[in-house]
């Protein structure tokens, strides 16, 4: 029989804590392209409460697919019997609640909130449908793309060359999607250094949209950084 995972380890490969520079650097080059000016206590603070809305969905991931890691994936911790499903949804509704104050306390301005809560809906629906939805890797990448719309409300406004920059982001996480699924047992060795690849396009979209070297050079840290944190904790 294989022993059960420590309960820290359970919940930290839940959370694909790994991947979270990644949520950074989204909310860097967001506040970037907004033409904000870029505050680190500001920065911090959102990057804070948009990743507690992905690690809430990264719960979520597991709670909906805990029958079909049953049979595909048992050693993911809800069905290895590590975390109840209970007990996942419980910590995503915190985790969910947590991001919004953290957003919502950004500004008194109600638009944020609005962004905010739809980002909470697609991550939501995302992981309710994408195993039936055909267009799940497109809801994916409209998360991440509506994380440059967060960022954007919560410090200037949604300009429509936020929404431009959003589209190229959800268009990598697609391409990067469905370059996974071909791969099939192979992607474990090329999906991490896509995945890092996210923190590089938002290098690229806050130098095309005027960041200085030291906003970009945080980008590409969070590449790195997701990179190195991958070896600890897996991030697919």
């Amino acid at each position: 029989m294989t022993p059960r995972r420590s309960r820290w380890r359970a919940y930290l490969l839940l959370s694909r804590i790994s991947n979270l520079p990644t949520v950074w650097s989204n909310v860097i080059a967001g506040a970037v392209v907004s033409g904000a000016a870029v505050v680190p206590f500001d920065i911090g603070r959102l990057a804070a409460g948009v990743s507690f809305l992905y690690t809430a969905g990264m719960f979520l991931n597991d709670v909906f697919d805990r029958e079909f890691d049953r049979t595909h994936r048992p050693d993911r911790p809800i069905p290895a019997g590590d975390v109840s499903p209970r007990a996942a949804a419980r910590v995503a509704a915190l985790l969910v609640g947590a991001g919004l104050f953290m957003i919502s306390a950004q500004s008194g301005n109600l638009v944020p909130r609005v962004w905010a809560i739809v980002l909470v809906g697609a991550i939501y629906y995302y992981n309710w449908r994408h195993k039936r939805d055909p267009l799940g890797p497109l809801w994916m990448g409209v998360c991440r793309g509506l994380v440059y719309c967060v960022a954007a409300a919560s410090l200037a406004s949604v300009s429509g060359r936020v929404l431009m920059a959003a589209a190229v982001m959800t268009a990598y996480v697609v391409l990067l999607t469905q370059i996974a699924k071909r791969l099939g047992q192979r992607a474990s060795v090329v999906v991490p250094l896509l995945i890092a690849g996210i923190s590089i396009v938002d290098a690229v979209i806050a130098a095309i949209a005027g960041g200085g070297p030291p906003l970009v050079l945080l980008c590409v840290v969070c590449a790195v950084l997701t990179l190195g944190f991958q070896r600890v904790v897996p991030g697919t």
